[in-house]
């Protein structure tokens, strides 16, 4: 692709957006490769990345030039006009335009759409797909990606993200539009009859649908004190209205309650980062909360932290998930309801604790690629045959499911389950920290950590590309003092021991140690970074904690990092 021809292709649009010209002419000549050497790529996760002026940014543009693919899709569909599309948008820079530029697009394909009247969630977009019986679904977000960023996901009739089978679909009509900048768009006047504003009703449906994942409703809720935050984004409404409603007391952190686009009282809206907690932390010791919630922008995932020996302790995702699991195993068979043919979903870069949990309580796992479209899928699957129940599934990146009503990572359930489980414990003289300790106890001490390699620009995309390649030309035998006992590669397909790998491919890479521990590798899907991923086990905290840093610093010197 021509950078320089894109970019005075653009500049010298009669009808192109005012600021979006005025940023053209203030680009110097490596902005302007950046912003004009490729189409932003729309993949299994719909688009995302950096807003501004070009085809590798996020603008009206790109909008309305995949929304031109995603409407020929839905068309496809049974009676995919009339069903229609529902649309929902978070708190960042131009998502709210975003979202009524797709509305209009789709309304000039005769498509129908329900377009919420305000900011809302992911996961409540998703159960509005499955309310209105929608063809599919749109979300105008960058989840946790810092403020200059801004996205676009599609999802099908389930409420469930693209699998990678139709968003190729979806793919192939978006890269069939010739020239992004002349997509006809209806005017709001001509699309009107077309768009259905949505608010309150659906607001109440799905509150009322997280209400039913209490797992002990009955339970004395006095005494107990949970501190939470938005961040900024768009669970502030639903995570305040349903914990009040069911009697929690709880604290918001109000200066990080406003939808702020900027994310201004927060270090990073992200939970996986630990400065993003420092405001709920504080709010907490005035308090004496015993438990700290906060989630993302998009509002599906969640990051907690315990009060445990008076000190506030941070959980990762797959930490919190394990004692979730626990928690919702034991009391389920204490009740007598824990199915026979129960199964849990997580993916192949969460840690083995909360397999070894499920197992436990004899419930089937099954492995998924990262992106919880997989686990929505398999939730499909089985809901069609009736061969396994769904009991839970999550990712290690924060985001977990406790009830299918939605088919995507949903964090105002997790805050309601963080919050019961923390309440539950508390009543029997233990804390979320406690739980997680027995858990190590019984199942082994496992550390698990991520390295994120910033790799940026054009440069930075090759960077990736040649350290996946150079590894899968010559997979370690070795990593640090450790011998590697098998080796997966999931863009192949196949094993190290000659096996085969029975999941779509993906850019990923796994090396299983002779300690039992393992490294995962791949590239973001969503921000110019490749991961790697850690799962160490060791023989208690400490030794984990020793193990990991070593094979971290071994691991980069492998890559030449």
């Amino acid at each position: 692709m021509d950078y320089k021809a894109n970019y005075e292709k653009w500049l010298n649009f009669e009808g192109l957006d005012a600021s979006l010209k005025n940023e053209l002419k203030s680009m110097d000549e490596s902005t302007k490769e950046d912003a004009f050497y490729k189409n932003i790529e729309f993949g299994t996760a719909g688009m995302r990345g950096l807003l501004g002026a070009g085809t590798n940014r996020m603008n009206i543009y790109m909008i309305r030039k995949a929304n031109v693919g995603f409407a020929k899709w839905i068309l496809e569909q049974p009676d995919g006009a009339n069903r229609g599309v529902a649309i929902s948008y978070d708190n960042r820079h131009m998502s709210y335009i975003f979202a009524n530029e797709s509305a209009k697009v789709l309304a000039g394909f005769g498509i129908k759409t329900y377009l919420m009247e305000s900011l809302r969630p992911t996961p409540e977009l998703s159960f509005a797909v499955r309310y209105f019986k929608c063809a599919g679904g749109i979300m105008i977000t960058a989840s946790h990606n810092p403020a200059e960023y801004n996205g676009y996901k599609v999802y099908d009739d389930t409420g469930c993200q693209l699998i990678p089978e139709w968003a190729d679909q979806v793919t192939k009509y978006v890269n069939e539009v010739e020239d992004e900048l002349t997509v006809k768009v209806p005017s709001s006047d001509e699309a009107f009859d077309y768009i259905n504003w949505v608010g309150e009703e659906v607001d109440k449906a799905y509150y009322d649908a997280v209400k039913t994942c209490e797992i002990n409703p009955g339970l004395d809720k006095s005494d107990f004190k949970i501190v939470y935050s938005p961040q900024h984004g768009a669970d502030n409404w639903p995570v305040r209205t349903v914990l009040r409603d069911l009697g929690y007391d709880l604290v918001p952190v109000l200066c990080q309650c406003a939808p702020d686009p900027d994310y201004t009282n927060t270090k990073s809206p992200n939970p996986e980062v630990p400065s993003s907690y420092e405001e709920a932390i504080k709010v907490a010791k005035k308090v004496d909360a015993d438990v700290i919630a906060i989630t993302d922008p998009d509002g599906d995932r969640l990051g907690v932290v315990a009060k445990h020996n008076g000190e506030y302790v941070l959980m990762s995702g797959n930490q919190s998930a394990a004692v979730y699991l626990e928690y919702i195993l034991s009391q389920l068979k204490k009740q007598g309801k824990l199915p026979s043919n129960a199964v849990m979903y997580n993916t192949i870069v969460t840690s083995d604790l909360g397999e070894l949990v499920a197992r436990s309580y004899g419930v089937d796992v099954e492995k998924t690629l990262t992106g919880f479209k997989f686990i929505g899928d398999k939730i499909r699957k089985y809901e069609k045959t009736g061969e396994k129940q769904f009991i839970f599934g999550y990712e290690e990146s924060y985001g977990c499911v406790v009830k299918p009503f939605v088919r995507d990572k949903d964090a105002v359930q997790a805050v309601l389950l963080a919050a019961e489980c923390g309440n539950f414990y508390k009543k029997q003289g233990k804390d979320l920290i406690d739980v997680l300790n027995e858990l190590y106890a019984k199942h082994g001490t496992f550390k698990e950590s991520q390295i994120a390699l910033a790799k940026a620009g054009v440069e930075g995309a090759k960077r990736i590309q040649e350290i996946m390649a150079t590894l899968r030309a010559d997979h370690p035998t070795q990593i640090g003092d450790y011998k590697v006992t098998l080796a997966e590669d999931y863009q192949e397909s196949k094993r190290s021991d000659g096996t085969t790998i029975d999941l779509p491919k993906s850019n990923v890479l796994k090396y299983y140690l002779e300690d039992g521990s393992w490294i995962a590798a791949r590239p973001s899907g969503t921000e110019p970074k490749c991961k790697f991923y850690f799962s160490i086990k060791g023989k208690d905290a400490d030794d984990a904690a020793a193990k990991t840093e070593k094979l971290q610093k071994a691991m980069m010197a492998l890559i030449g990092e």
